[in-house]
């Protein structure tokens, strides 16, 4: 336990270093929901109850006390706020709903558990936290709660590869189903539909305008929008739309596009660090290449956009003033609030590939035949654990299964603004799912609209290749000094290949503060690998 202390008294400063106050509401790993947008409001949908209320002398947790630990900053954690009358009523336990902003939230947790006080029975986590608590043994594996009948009946294997990856560490269940973040694509379907658009644009570059399957393609639509009116109001708008405010989440755009330059079928695992010896990956050829496919990007945006967090960079896209972004699943629900100007406009499909990508294995660049496509699951995730330390665990897992039972993570998922995104066969419609198409046009989605959404997120989350989430101790740490050099990189003060250097010079010296070998053995089990020693596969 000490030794882990000790870890995060190094950590710490790291991790707030990057923001203070009400800057950092969107910190770690988070994204913005509703109300960080100004274009739209967030609808008032509110799912069913479907637990029945315990009988008096029947009530399974009668006297117990639980206290969940959630942010304020952001709707993530309203569902839990919604669920506490019914909760009670079922249980006979009470329900304390403790809201901190997003800065302070991480902190108070991993104090508490560090100190084994019990102040908080549950969390909902973002999903980068997880090696890092069950490292300390702070949290606790629900796998014999899952299989008894006394609790709401939810399905793990309901939640598609991908984001269920996110929801088990080492084997064990950690993690309750709820929210399942990855970028996809959102374009604009009216534009790329416009016969004049249609002809322009093949005048102009030789082949048909559509929806952009590779990055180049991309670039080439963000090129030919970038100064047209786009909204109908005299004012010239803009291609792409990509915000990139340091200590505002902007790596995480780097993350998604940058997959598919380094990720591919001989190199299915290797990015963020030679898993043999913790040397970083990150300023490797693949990883260069992106960024500087990003910083070319950026010219087709608002100039100010390389200030921006998310919310701003949602408000233009929500205005109609931008054909292009990509960006969490979020904004294809808020686009169907009042104040969206691009609802039933509004197309989606899953992130652009490369057309190769380099193998970090074999230090060669791959050529590939077809766009190398590889599918994400970018961001927090953000989902319930039980602390190790609590005293009612079995009541904090009824809380976490009732969340996450079908009747409700379908409205979640439905209403989007919540913050709390689809990921389950239950959220996608026939062949790939179970929901049914009237549930979404019920909740105000426009058909076509909801069919592109839902599947750009099955593509994504289906996809075998799959960009490698980092769940190692520190992992924010690491994150924040990417986001910092990618920032420098955006506005031009540093080259892609200096950018990133800096980074890998940066990265190497968190992992020896943290402790080489500790931050070794996590990487390798984080990515399912045998602890034993190997020959070093980085370049």
């Amino acid at each position: 336990m000490q030794a882990n202390h000790s870890i995060w008294r190094l950590l710490l400063p790291l991790l707030c270093a990057c923001c203070t106050g009400a800057a950092c509401a969107a910190d770690a790993g988070s994204r913005p929901a509703g109300s960080n947008t100004s274009v739209v409001k967030a609808g008032e949908l509110v799912p069913p109850r479907i637990a029945p209320p315990c009988r008096p002398g029947h009530c399974p947790f009668a006297g117990q006390h639980v206290r969940v630990l959630v942010t304020n900053s952001v709707p993530i954690g309203r569902p839990v706020l919604e669920l506490k009358e019914e909760y009670e009523a079922a249980t006979g336990a009470t329900l304390e709903v403790v809201q901190l902003p997003h800065e302070e939230l991480f902190a108070n947790l991993i104090s508490d558990l560090t100190n084994r006080t019990g102040r908080y029975d549950v969390a909902i986590a973002g999903a980068w936290w997880l090696g890092e608590l069950v490292a300390g043994d702070y949290v606790l594996a629900y796998d014999a709660f899952y299989r008894d009948r006394r609790f709401p009946k939810w399905d793990i294997d309901d939640v598609l590869p991908a984001p269920r990856s996110l929801l088990s560490y080492a084997g064990r269940k950690y993690m309750v189903a709820n929210d399942h973040d990855g970028q996809v694509m959102y374009y604009r379907r009216d534009l790329l539909a416009d016969a004049q658009h249609q002809a322009a644009f093949r005048q102009k570059y030789g082949y048909a305008l559509g929806v952009p399957t590779t990055w180049a393609q991309f670039r080439d639509v963000a090129e030919y929008f970038n100064g047209r009116d786009l909204n109908g109001d005299g004012v010239p708008d803009h291609g792409v739309v990509l915000p990139l405010k340091a200590g505002a989440q902007g790596m995480f755009h780097f993350m998604s596009l940058s997959a598919s330059f380094v990720i591919g079928p001989t190199n299915p695992k290797l990015y963020w660090f030679d898993p043999q010896t913790m040397k970083p990956l990150i300023d490797g050829p693949g990883h260069v290449r992106a960024l500087a496919t990003l910083v070319d990007l950026v010219q087709f945006g608002p100039r100010e956009m390389v200030g921006w967090d998310v919310g701003k960079g949602w408000d233009h896209f929500l205005s109609g003033r931008a054909a292009l972004t990509f960006t969490w699943g979020d904004l294809g629900a808020l686009a169907q609030q009042e104040g969206s100007r691009v609802k039933g406009k509004i197309g989606a499909a899953a992130l652009p590939g490369a057309q190769g990508y380099y193998d970090m294995q074999h230090r060669t660049w791959v050529t590939t035949h077809t766009p190398n496509r590889v599918g994400n699951t970018t961001g927090g995730s953000w989902a319930g654990v039980i602390a190790k330390s609590s005293k009612a665990p079995a009541a904090a897992y009824y809380l976490l299964a009732l969340m996450a039972a079908p009747q409700k993570s379908q409205v979640y998922a439905a209403r989007g603004w919540d913050g709390i995104d689809p990921g389950r066969r239950s959220h996608f419609l026939p062949p790939q799912g179970t929901a049914k198409l009237e549930t979404y046009l019920r909740y105000g989605w426009n058909e076509a609209d909801i069919r592109d959404y839902l599947q750009a997120y099955h593509d994504t989350f289906s996809n075998p290749q799959q960009f490698p989430y980092l769940r190692i101790p520190g992992a924010y740490s690491y994150w924040q000094a990417l986001d910092m050099h990618l920032a420098e990189a955006a506005a031009r003060q540093l080259s892609p290949e200096a950018a990133l250097k800096a980074t890998a010079v940066d990265f190497e010296e968190i992992t020896i503060r943290l402790g080489r070998d500790a931050q070794r053995g996590a990487y390798r089990e984080s990515l399912g690998l045998a602890t034993k020693t190997a020959r070093s596969t980085a370049p």
